[in-house]
Order: C-alpha cells, then structure tokens, then sequence
C-alpha cells in the first residue's frame, strides 16, 4: 500500500467516525429520555397511590371519630344504667292484687321506663349490654372478680354478673365484671384457646 493510499483509507475513517458518533448519539438521548419517562411515570403512580391511600384513612377516621365521638360521654353515663337496673331489682315487688294505683308501684314502672329509655338511646348510638351469665368466660369481654366452686357448671362459665359490660359498634367500652366457676368439668378446648383462672 502506498503512502496516498493510507491517508486516503485513514481520511475515510475518520469521516465515518462522526456519522456514527452522530447516529448513536440520538440513540443514547432517546434511551435517556424514556427512562426519565419510566422513572416520571413510576413516581407519579406512587404519588397517586399514596394521595389515595391518605384519601381513604381520612375517610376512615372520619367514620371512626362520628362512631365513637361518644364514647366518652357513653362510659361515664355506664353507671347510671347500673344505678337504675340496681333501683329495679331491689325494689320491692308488689303484692299479688296490689292496686296499680300503689305509689310504689308507679315509682318501680318509672325507673323501669327511664332505664328502657336509655337503652333506647344507647342503641341508637350503637352501644349494647354485655350480659354474659351462663356464657364462656372471654377475657376481651369479661373481667372475672372472684370464682365460684361449682362442680355442676363447666369450668371457666360465667355464673354471676356483677356488672353489665358494653361495647359501642363492637369496640368494648367497659369489660363485664363477673363471677366464673371452677371445679366443674372442663370443657373441651380448641388448641390455643385455654384460659388460665389461676393465675
């Protein structure tokens, strides 16, 4: 090869040189540029998610505030519906034959009509009566205050209520105070369901 022939052959090299620089140049700027997009794109449905995520717990808070704005209020009120529920058992019963004009009796059918009436109320809020006796002791409803021996009952049954317990749209307000048997026979349990009344 020659001396023209070399310069020439390396003067061709070095113009195709830029071309190809030119053409992968574009190419390296569009890969650039959809990734920016990929990446714009993945973040905006993040954005989007995480604004719709706050959107429902909002909502949910929300709810849960104007359920339970009461509730408060609602477990303070628990011992006037103690109160009148204690008015109504210890009052004397009325004789067989007594006149419904009976004062006593008329004072019985007014508590007995207040406390109807605030359970009326209670309901309307979503707030019921625990009224365990006879069920199983459950220790996310019921707090036992002493226990019975009883061998005729199944061990670990609600024998006595002391005081009712309430739960509001199922959130427990105040647990049940109650009496539990020992002694009887034990029933059988489900694996991880046993409850331990002596510790």
């Amino acid at each position: 090869m020659t001396q023209n022939e070399t310069q020439n052959t390396a003067t061709e090299t070095e113009a195709a040189t830029p071309a190809q620089t030119d053409a992968a140049e574009p190419a390296a700027l569009l890969a650039a540029a959809q990734e920016e997009v990929t990446a714009l794109k993945d973040r905006l449905l993040r954005e989007a998610a995480d604004k719709e995520n706050l959107r429902k717990r909002l909502e949910r808070e929300k709810e849960d505030a104007a359920k339970f704005a009461a509730g408060r209020f609602a477990r303070d009120i628990l011992t006037v519906a103690d109160n009148l529920r204690r008015a109504v058992e210890s009052a004397p019963k009325p004789a067989e034959g007594a006149a419904e004009s009976d004062p006593v009796h008329g004072l019985i059918a007014g508590v007995e009509a207040t406390e109807r009436e605030l359970l009326g109320v209670f309901e309307r809020h979503g707030i019921a009566r625990i009224e365990p006796k006879n069920e199983k002791f459950d220790p996310n409803l019921h707090q036992a205050m002493f226990e019975v021996e009883d061998a005729t009952v199944p061990a670990g049954t609600v024998v006595q209520v002391i005081a009712a317990g309430y739960v509001q749209h199922g959130r427990l307000l105040r647990a049940a105070m109650v009496g539990v048997s020992k002694g009887g026979p034990q029933d059988e349990l489900q694996p991880g369901a046993a409850v331990n009344t002596q510790a």
